[in-house]
């Protein structure tokens, strides 16, 4: 689902992830037609950094 919203309004993943300040600067790239696509890159490359990171906070949450 968050994958979706990161495609088609790539600012709102950032406020479902945590980041209300790069979501802000990626709404401000939105707003122009030219930066829709480098905004959803973002954002999906963004989502995909946000669920590595929390996998390897469970598997070392899980060796202690």
């Amino acid at each position: 689902m968050r994958l979706i919203i990161a495609i088609l309004l790539p600012f709102l993943a950032f406020f479902t992830i945590g980041r209300p300040l790069a979501g802000i600067i990626c709404l401000i790239l939105q707003v122009t037609l030219i930066g829709w696509l480098p905004a959803a890159i973002w954002a999906v490359y963004a989502l995909g950094q946000y669920n590595t990171d929390r996998k390897i906070s469970e598997a070392l949450g899980n060796r202690r």
